[in-house]
């Protein structure tokens, strides 16, 4: 009746499916909802299939971990950003790590940008590591970056928020 579950993996709707091929440093699993961290874990913030977010000028910051299954008109800057068979992004994404399964329009600026069999991406792609999985969909140009701070994202909402408003 109460124990623990033998797969450690969660299972959200749209989330994606481990697989084999995924390197270790990709296969990060995002808790389930309602989940809470043990001490000294890392947060997981969910944007799940039910929830759109759109607007003008939108920027999504998120310190730890960060998994879009529903629909982000706007940019994101996070430390690991997992983009599941259901997201869809339009917009910039900057983070240490990124993973797509969904569908990305804009540009991916990462140190690890892997982009799974499912992903479609419509933009430029600036990183450090770049893995591209056989049947993912890609449109645009890669460039190593040549600098840390060309992808270095912003963690500091208060600082995002003062560069957006700077004319």
């Amino acid at each position: 009746m109460f124990g623990r579950s033998s797969n450690p993996e969660p299972k959200f709707p749209g989330a994606p499916a481990s697989t084999t091929a995924t390197p270790p440093s990709a296969t990060r699993a995002p808790a389930p909802p309602g989940f809470v961290s043990a001490p000294g874990s890392r947060p997981v913030s969910v944007i799940g299939s039910d929830l759109a977010i759109v607007g003008q000028k939108i920027t999504l910051v998120c310190q730890s971990t960060l998994m879009v299954i529903g629909e982000v008109n706007g940019d994101i800057n996070g430390d690991d950003v997992t983009i599941g068979d259901t997201g869809k992004v339009t917009g910039t994404i900057t983070a240490r790590s990124i993973t797509v399964h969904g569908k990305v329009k804009g540009a991916l600026r990462g140190e690890t940008i892997a982009l799974h069999p499912t992903a479609h991406i419509e933009g430029d792609v600036l990183q450090k590591n770049l893995i591209i999985a056989e049947g993912a969909k890609f449109d645009g140009r890669v460039r190593v970056a040549k600098d840390s701070s060309e992808i270095k994202p912003m963690l500091d909402a208060a600082a995002v928020a003062a560069a957006t408003a700077a004319p």
